[in-house]
Parts: C-alpha cells; structure tokens; sequence
C-alpha cells in the first residue's frame, strides 16, 4: 500500500561537487509500491536524500538538465499511490526536521517539512497548545505530507482539514526559486501579478482562471458540496474562489490552501507556518456503542452528531474480529461486549465530568429509543487512549484476513454530506450485493466519510478487472450525491483519472491550466491529479501469476505460506516511528532514520524476491542478506506491527536458506555453539576468565573473531546451576508444597548461575518445591542465528523431555525471557507435527518467573508477609521479547510484593545488544547509538540510591557497556528483599 525504498549505499553519484545531500543511482534498485487497491513497481532513477534548501535545487537542476522527474517523500504513508514514480525520489524524512519557531502570543508554529506530527505536538503541549488535525499516522507522517494530502485525522469534526490551518509555506517552485505563498491583501496580491517571474506568473494565471465568470460558475456548480468538511479532490479552486477579490468573502487570498491537497505535483515544500489551538478540556470520554446491525450505527450517527462530539469513529465487525489476533490490540478490546456488527466510537471533551455523564445518559436514552444500540460504555481517562489505538490499528489488522482476497483500498476515501450518507450507503451497498462483493466500513462516519474496502483478490484476473469497474460505479454515485471521490487520502495514482467525471471536464481543463503554469516541464510527481493512467495499471502482481510455493523450516501455515506472511506487510510504517514516540519498533530505524532499516523495507524486499527470483533458492540475494543485516530480531514487529508481520522470524527462516547457498560464518558458528564452549569452560572457569575478561589478548582475540573489542565476553560462574541443584537439599521441603519447573537455560547455567540459585532459593522460601526437569539447552542462540535445522532438534528434544510435566499445577518457569518466551513462540512454528498439541499444552503452563508471581498474587496467594518492610525505588528496562510476547507489567508486579518499592518502568525501547548483536565489530556503533537515544540516559540521570534492574542478560551487559552501571535481575531484587529470621 506504501512506498518502500531499498538501495545499497555503495552506488553513489554526484550531482555536482557541493551537493548537499545523499544520492544513490539505479543499479540494484528497486522502488516497491503497494496498495491492495492499486499496486505499483517502477525503478527510479535516482534516491535523493537532500539535507538542505541547496540540495533540494541542485535536484530540480538536474532533473531538468536529465528530463527526469521529482517525487517528493516524506513517511510514504500514502494510501492513494502519491509517492511513487519513474525518476527522482527525494526523500526528506531524514532531515528537514527542526520545530523553527513556535509562538505562542499569536498561536503558531514554523516547521521544516519532515517535522512528525505526534513529536510536533508533544512539544506544542509544554505551550498548552497543539496542531488539531490528528491522522492515524501521527506518530510518523511528516507534517509535509499531511499538507500534500490535506490529511484530516479523528477529530476532523472540530479542527477541520491541514489546509483549515495553514497560514504560509516556503516551497522551492520549477525553476529552483525560493517563494512563499501566505496570505495576501488586494494590494498585495495586486503586487504579486505584477512580478516578471514564474510566481508572478503563477498568480497571473490563478487570478485569470477565478476571476472568469464562467469559470466561477462551473466550479461552484461542479465542484463537491461545500457542507463536506473533508473535500479534497484536484487542486482547491473552490476554497480559493471563496476568497477576496473574487467573492464578498472576508477570507484574504492564500495559495498554500491550493498546495494544501496538491501532492507535490506543484512545487517542493521546504517549511511550513501553521496555527495552532489550545489543548482541549482535561475531561475527556469516549461512549462506544454497540449496534446489533451495521444500518443502525449509520443512522444512530445522525443522532450522536446532536450533542456536538469530538469525533465519531466506525468500526464494523470484519475489522473488530481481525484485532482478535493482534497481540498488541487484544488488550485494546477490553470495552467490547459480545460480537456487536459496529461499534461507533463517539468523544467527547468537557470542562466536567458531570457534562460528559449528562450527554452520556441523554444520548443512550434516545438511542435506545430510536432503536439503535445495545451496549453503552462509556470510556475514561487513559482509557481512552485504548479505544483510539484499536480504531488507529484498523488498516494494518485488515491484512490479517485470511486468503488472498482482501479488503482494498479502492473506494475507501469517499466523503458525503453526512445527512445523505445513510441513502449513499444504502446505494452503495446494492452496488456491492450486484458485484457480490464483501466490504469493511470502518473511520470518519461522523464528518460524512467511512473507509469502504470492498474484499478483492487482485492476484485473480476477474478481481483486477472489477476493481476498476467499482472505482467507476462508485465514482458516478459519489458524482450523484455531489461528494468528494476523496476526503483526506487524496487522488494519487488510484482516483486521478475520475477527477474529469467528479468534477467535470471544463474544470479539469483548469486543473491542467494550473500544473503547465507551475511545473512546464512536469517534473514535479508527474502523472498524479491530471494525466494520470489508469488506475488499474502497473499493478505489483500480475493476474493470474503463479504464486511460488517455498519450501520453510518454520511452519508458516497460518499464513498459507512465508510468501503471504510477507505480504502482510501494508506498509503503513508503524516502524518508523522515532524513540520520541514510544515503542521498540523499529530499534535501528530510530537510530539511522534509513528507509532501508524499516521492517517494512525488509517485508518488502523478502516479498519482491520471494515473487520473482528465477533462482532455485529464492532466499540466495545478498541485497536481502544487506537489508536484513540491521535487524536486531528484537521481535517489536510481532506485536506493535498491526499488521503482525514478525520480521524476527522471516529473518532466521532467511538467514537458513541463505547459508545453505553460501556459508555459515565462522562467527556465526561460534556465537550458535557458545554453549558447547561454555559448557567445556566450565570445567576451569577461572582459567576461561582469564581469556573473557578485558585484556589484550581478548581484544586480540575478539578482533579475531570479528567482536568488537570495546566488548567484555560474558563471565563464567565458579559453578554451574545444574552442578549447585544436584548438590543442592530440598528433601526438608513438603511434597504438599506447590511443585514447579524450572528451566535451566544456557544462559542461567553458565554466566548467571547465581542468578538462578537465588531463584530457587526465593521460590522456596515462599512455598514452592522447586525441581530442574531433564532438558537440554533453549535453542535460542541458533534461533537468532538462522540455524533453525538445529534449533529445531533442539525444541523437539525438549519438547520430548517435557511433555507430560507441564500442566497448569505444575507450570514450567524461565529466568531469561529470550530463552523461556521461545517456549509460547518459536517452539510452536518448529515442532514436529506429532508433538504439537504436548507442545501447545507446555506453551499455555510456561512463564517468565515475574509472570508466574504475578499470577499467583492474583489468584489469591499471599507472598508480601515474607518481604521487608523498607522503603526502596526501582527502575527497570524491560525486555524487548517480553515486551512483545508477553507483558512488562508483570514485572513491575513482582518488584511491588515488598509493600514498600516502589516500581518504575524506563521507556526504553530496546537496549541495542540483542544477543550477539551489540558484541559484532560492524554493529557495535549502531548498538550503542540506540542504547544511548533513551536507556542509557534515563540511567546515568538517575540516582545511586535507585537499583536499576533489567530480566534479560543482554540487556544488563549493555546497561553495564553504556553506563558503568551494574543492573540487577529481578530475581536478585527480591531475593534480597526477604526478611531475616
């Protein structure tokens, strides 16, 4: 659905000696589009990275001197196609990305174009102030690209449109001038005709277009109904006519509203003036109503829109039931009662409490009396924030459903009057029953626009051809309630060529007019709003193409196959989101900002080859083996993807293949069989010490095998915890006490085996009887090193071993979450077909130790009596895996049981060691710039007396690495904590 970039870095060339900026030629390039409305591949000729005004123009000169063209780039979240083409992308989210100036007297703020609109607003709060338009892609769509899309968001219904707050942008026009376009007077605008340049020519040919009465009348006649706030299809005439000179209008004249919604096909924006609002009301809830049928929620909205809301948000029950599966939403559901067919989502923002439950009991009392509606919760305080990430995640859950058929983005965009939306639907709706076509509605409903997705398979040729058929018979029905083909998406490749149909061909004349004044030579995105092909060209499959089956180690039958997990992918770059936001996703795109260190990229260009290599072993490209090499496999995608797209697994089924074709490495062995060097260490770990410990010959010996030197090789312990439990007398303990296993794992064993004795002696104390099964070593290592063939005798071992052990009375439980949380991951997509249901069974009873407390404490167990009664604060880092597959929150429980710690969680992210991966010499940088974007100063700033804590052994190496810190296990925390008899 999205623009994805992959390129090597080696392929440079040079504009010009002084070009500012990065540029990367065609050779082993590919650019990867895709919409599951209309797909995309061309090969550009260039990727352009400009880091100033200067390499922006030195571009443009050198797209007109090569008649190349320009696509401008922020976040590529764009759902209609707007940012892909033959030629020159100039990506700019990587620089261009200062906050000016904000002021906060007169109510606004100047940005650079790459400014992400969630950190803009972050900032902006400090002021109480912030920028209203809110897209669900906040948190990582440039402020740019909102204006290129005129981008709307959720609360559309008060704030309006990005062009309703624009007051000026700075562009750099064709012919490389710097101009901004503000608000003008009439002598000023007057001024402006008068200039012998191309933007007095610019405004020349705008003031002659609107100033011609038959023009006038064919753009108020034609153009969409002036009631719809989201209205966004051409260039904005309409908004324009309304101003002075041309209309009795107090609105002074402004071009950034015609930019606003132009796509980039006009000029580059370079900076932006916006104003700004006040920060709402404290008070904030959100009434989510549940509908037995989806025509209730139609009609129930007229009703909801009565009592003057926020926002009113869609979601039916296709989309409801695709966020069952997402580990980050499920949690996200809590308000959901039963299977209702839609929910609205219905905010509302007051001085008081006591306004909110008064509109609360009002409207459900009229609902219900209309006959809408079964359910009425109402949802508060941070709560809130739930409900919009479930309704924000719905584009990306949607790629969950099952098969090939998919809801596409085709028609999603339209936006009606909402007093006609019902009738539309209801027409709507016969269209779909005549094409016998499924569709999701979800989104605006409250400002007259819902995301209409029809469920197409356009890998099938019937399916291409009706995609095109609907866009047309939907276009003539949105031309019959005079609505807008596109609210807030734009056109894009997907809606360009019914613009002559929604607006009329003497308008469309205009919009031409216009282009050929601003860019003659059309290198700005051409091909986007006027001379656009048809849109159900250039797709990414062709009908009726062979889908390769491929052979996996991983069980990939959830998916129907490693192919169309990849292809789960919708682009919508959740992974580029920064470390300001939150999140681990994605750990080394926060630290470089490079496209082609997104897990999107990854998907991609797994998927791109996975389609059309014409080798035997599709996985044999070094291009994916360069873009996969940055990945941490810190397993974020998993869960904070909502499309679920585990790049953590697709990397080690990769890596597999990859080295069945070329070679294992030798690092690579040596870091997979640590354990076996381990366990020979062990026998003299004092003498292995010698070699571990920082000194010159483990430097020399770490540059050997290509570790960094600036890295200490984990410690052995005197003793193993394997040989401390065979000495070790439980005899005293009573067989009445609750049994439970304890996973050794290679980790615990060797380097933090007291870690381990401190766990068993904890558990003890409390009143367990704790026993350390027959297993061998977790697998972990080969598993994130690709040698899933030994990872996978491995897990069928221990799965052999365990089973018939594990049940819900005597639960299997882990120190190291990396190793124990394989148990409920990677041993399920592994495992022998024979042994997955005792597989499953020990997943459902497995637990990281912090888990397994919690979960006691909850079920009624009282373990506080057994810890002090002193006063202590901790800060812990949380794991990156337990973040993904299990929860953090479970920690912070178990550091609570002594009645008086206090427990705090540092927004980390990941750590950056990630196994191996800090400790490899090319990756050490990397590995600490991440450490060091959050962690590692959250913890130098934090007081001696405060014990840091992190569960993962990676995680306490690097915190060590990064600070001279020496983080404790929780374990350890509360170990300590027990009262002296």
């Amino acid at each position: 659905m999205h623009l994805i970039l992959q390129f090597p870095m080696q392929n440079k060339i040079e504009l010009s000696q002084s070009f500012e900026g990065e540029i990367f030629t065609d050779t082993k390039m590919r650019l990867i589009y895709a919409t599951d409305a209309s797909a995309y591949r061309e090969k550009p000729k260039i990727v352009a990275i400009p880091y100033n005004n200067k390499g922006v123009k030195q571009i443009i000169e050198y797209a007109h001197e090569n008649k190349l063209s320009i696509i401008p780039r922020g976040a590529g979240t764009s759902l209609s196609g707007q940012v892909v083409g033959a030629g020159i992308i100039v990506d700019i989210s990587k620089h261009f990305r200062n906050i000016l100036e904000i002021n906060t007297p007169k109510s606004y703020v100047r940005v650079q174009s790459r400014v992400i609109l969630s950190e803009l607003n972050q900032e902006l709060a400090k002021h109480n102030l912030f920028f209203g338009p809110e897209t669900s892609s906040a948190n990582r769509c440039t402020i740019a690209g909102m204006v290129g899309n005129n981008a709307c968001g959720l609360h559309s219904l008060i704030y309006g449109s990005t062009r309703d707050h624009i007051l000026s942008v700075k562009t750099i026009l064709s012919d490389g001038s710097e101009v901004e376009f503000k608000e003008l007077t009439k002598d000023e605008l007057t001024s402006k005709l008068k200039l012998q340049t191309l933007e007095g020519e610019i405004y020349r040919n705008i003031y002659e277009i609107l100033s011609n009465p038959n023009n006038q009348k064919n753009i108020r006649k034609e153009f969409p109904d002036k009631s719809i706030p989201r209205r966004n299809t051409g260039y904005a005439l309409d908004i324009l006519l309304d101003t002075e000179p041309f209309s009795n209008s107090t609105n002074k004249f402004n071009l950034s509203k015609l930019i606003a919604g132009s796509e980039g096909t006009l000029s580059f924006i370079t900076e932006i003036t916006l104003n700004l609002i006040k920060l709402p009301p404290k008070e904030k809830a959100i009434i989510c109503v549940h509908f037995h049928t989806l025509e209730e929620s139609f009609k129930a909205n007229l009703i909801a829109l009565k009592y003057k809301p926020g926002a009113i948000e869609l979601m039916d029950k296709n989309i409801l039931d695709c966020t069952k599966d997402n580990i980050n939403q499920r949690k996200n559901r809590f308000f959901i009662e039963g299977e209702p067919q839609a929910i609205l989502m219905i905010e509302f923002a007051r001085e008081t409490k006591a306004e909110i439950n008064e509109i609360a009991i009002n409207l459900e009392k009229e609902m219900f009396d209309a006959g809408y509606g079964y359910k009425f919760p109402v949802i508060w305080g941070d709560d809130t924030k739930k409900v919009w990430d479930l309704r924000k995640s719905g584009l990306g859950v949607l790629s969950n459903i099952p098969g090939d058929a998919k809801p596409v983005s085709v028609v999603e965009d339209t936006a009606i009057n909402v007093e006609k939306l019902p009738d539309y639907l209801s027409d709507f709706n016969k269209i779909m029953e005549h094409y016998n076509l499924k569709c999701v509605y979800h989104a605006h409903i409250g400002t007259g626009e819902l995301h209409l997705r029809p469920l197409l398979n356009l890998k099938k040729q019937t399916d291409v051809e009706l995609f095109r058929t609907v866009a047309l018979e939907i276009a003539k029905l949105v031309k019959k309630y005079n609505g807008s083909l596109s609210g807030e998406h734009g056109d894009g490749r997907l809606r360009g060529e019914f613009i002559p149909l929604i607006l009329g061909k003497q308008n469309y004349q205009l919009l031409k007019q216009i282009k050929q004044t601003w860019d003659r030579d059309n290198i700005f995105n051409p091909g986007k709003i006027t001379d656009t092909p048809p849109m159900n060209t250039s797709l990414r499959y062709k009908p009726e193409q062979k889908i390769p089956e491929i052979n996996t180690i991983f069980d990939f039958s959830e998916t129907n196959g490693i192919l169309r997990a990849t292809e789960k992918c919708t682009g919508s770059g959740d992974c580029r989101k920064t470390e300001k936001i939150g999140g681990t996703m994605c750990p080394s795109y926060m630290a470089t900002r490079d496209e082609q260190n997104s897990t999107r990229t990854r998907a991609n260009i797994l998927r791109e080859y996975l389609t059309n290599s014409t080798k035997i072993n599709k996985f044999n490209h070094k291009e994916i083996y360069q873009v996969m090499d940055l990945c941490l496999s810190c397993k974020a995608c998993k869960s904070e993807c909502p499309s679920g797209v585990d790049m953590t697994k697709l990397k080690a089924e990769f890596l597999q293949h990859y080295y069945e074709a070329n070679h294992i490495p030798i690092r690579t062995l040596l870091v997979a069989n640590i354990t076996k060097i381990n366990k020979i260490a062990s026998f003299a770990p004092s003498i292995a010490n010698l070699f571990f410990k920082k000194s010159f010959l483990s430097k020399f010996i770490m540059k050997i095998i290509g570790f960094s030197p600036q890295r200490q090789m984990p410690l052995l312990q005197k003793t193993t915890l394997k040989k401390w439990y065979k000495q070790h007398n439980n005899s005293k303990l009573s067989n009445k006490q609750k049994k439970v296993y304890l996973f050794n794992d290679e980790f615990t064993n060797y380097n933090d085996s007291d870690i381990g004795i401190k766990a068993i002696l904890l558990l003890e104390q409390i009143g367990y009887k704790v026993v350390i099964p027959k297993h061998i070593e977790s697998g972990r290592i080969y598993l994130s090193k690709g040698l899933l063939k030994k990872a996978k005798k491995i897990i069928n071992t221990n799965i052999e071993f365990l089973k018939g052990k594990i049940n819900s009375d005597t639960p299997l439980i882990g120190i190291e979450p990396s190793a124990i949380l394989s148990f409920r991951d990677e041993y399920l997509y592994l495992v022998e077909k024979k042994l997955k249901n005792e597989a499953k069974i020990i997943s459902e009873n497995t637990f990281t130790i912090d888990e397994f407390l919690s979960k006691e404490i909850r079920s009624g167990k009282k373990i506080s009596k057994y810890f002090t009664d002193a006063p202590q604060k901790i800060k812990f880092h949380g794991h990156c895996q337990q973040k993904s597959i299990a929860n953090t929150g479970t920690v912070r429980d178990m550091l609570s049981i002594p009645k008086n710690y206090t427990v705090e969680e540092i927004p980390s992210g990941c750590c950056g060691m990630a196994g191996s991966f800090g400790y490899e010499r090319e990756h050490y940088e990397l590995s600490m710039k991440i450490g060091n974007q959050i962690l590692f100063p959250e913890i130098r700033n934090t007081s001696e007396q405060i014990i840091i804590v992190a569960s993962g052994t990676s995680c306490r190496e690097q915190i060590n690495d990064g600070t001279g810190v020496i983080a404790s296990h929780p374990v350890e925390i509360l170990y300590d904590a027990i009262k002296k008899k």
